[in-house]
């Protein structure tokens, strides 16, 4: 009779590594991914940032076609990261995990959604990046928007920007330092004002990809292509404190209460699975 053995350590009854201690990833960062990650991550920048960051000479400044031209060239940039990740190590294991996780991230999303800005799925985003680290972290967070779009039926031009907003919210809280270290108190200490602070950047970041649009609608609060970068910053600022902070500072208070309270509980769970997956550990078969 021949057992499964992950690593060296035997299989349970259901073919699962059996517990260990020490941390694990899902997904492990090769030089591939990092350079795919680095890529759309930039080329992002540029898509949300370009109203304040293009030259005021530059005919990109004065284009009305570059929201458009950003969110049709983002699904493809997203689609080579997904890719290229899952080619370096997105087993049957991880792609189970990260379903069932992409359709809680969905389900809780709808909560809220449109109620001054109460967005639980936040907080589960941020403790999975935290757990099964940065690449599994950025995946997570773009699949949970696209099928949360789906679900809601929210989708359009913003739906590439929510999704990689998203998955620099969930990679962000797995790049934080201490992982196989801090834990207890501090540890969610950190996740909360981590969760805090990634909730009102997430709506400011989304508010670049949406203040384009309104023209000269608003006057005083409008991006004015070809303005000084001063000009338009102040423009922008007066925006998002006219528009999205009454839901950007309630979506962080909600991530901050529920990582508090239901924070250890979902750390300790998703621990737990990650450490009986054992994502990092070869299967071979032996003699029993």
């Amino acid at each position: 009779m021949r057992r499964p053995v992950v690593g060296n350590r035997p299989a349970g009854r259901d073919g699962w590594a059996q517990p260990h201690d020490g941390g694990t990833r899902a997904i492990r960062l090769g030089p591939r991914s990092v350079v795919a990650l680095t890529l759309v991550t930039a080329i992002g920048v540029a898509a949300f940032g370009w109203p304040l960051l293009a030259d005021s000479a530059s005919g990109l400044a004065h284009s009305q076609d570059a929201p458009y031209l950003f969110a049709a060239l983002l699904p493809l940039l997203l689609a080579v990261v997904v890719a290229t990740i899952a080619d370096a190590g997105l087993d049957a294991k991880a792609i189970a995990m990260l379903g069932v996780l992409a359709a809680a991230g969905a389900a809780l999303r709808p909560l809220g959604a449109g109620t001054a800005g109460i967005e639980p799925m936040f907080f589960l985003m941020v403790l999975s990046g935290r757990v099964l680290g940065p690449g599994f972290g950025f995946v997570l967070g773009a699949v949970s928007m696209f099928a949360s779009a789906l679900l809601t039926g929210g989708v359009g031009p913003w739906m590439p920007f929510q999704m990689l907003a998203m998955g620099w919210v969930s990679m962000g809280a797995g790049l934080l330092p201490g992982p196989d270290r801090l834990r207890g108190r501090r540890e969610l200490a950190m996740l909360a004002g981590y969760g805090a602070a990634a909730s009102v950047l997430y709506g400011t970041v989304m508010n670049l990809q949406g203040w384009p649009y309104i023209g000269t609608l608003v006057s005083g609060v409008a991006f004015v292509p070809g303005d000084p970068v001063p000009e338009n910053l102040a423009r922008f600022i007066a925006y998002c404190l006219a528009t999205s902070l009454g839901w950007d500072l309630p979506r962080a208070l909600v991530t901050v209460v529920a990582t508090l309270t239901v924070g250890p509980t979902v750390l300790k769970a998703l621990r737990r699975a990650t450490r009986r997956a054992a994502f990092d550990a070869p299967v071979a078969f032996k003699d029993a």
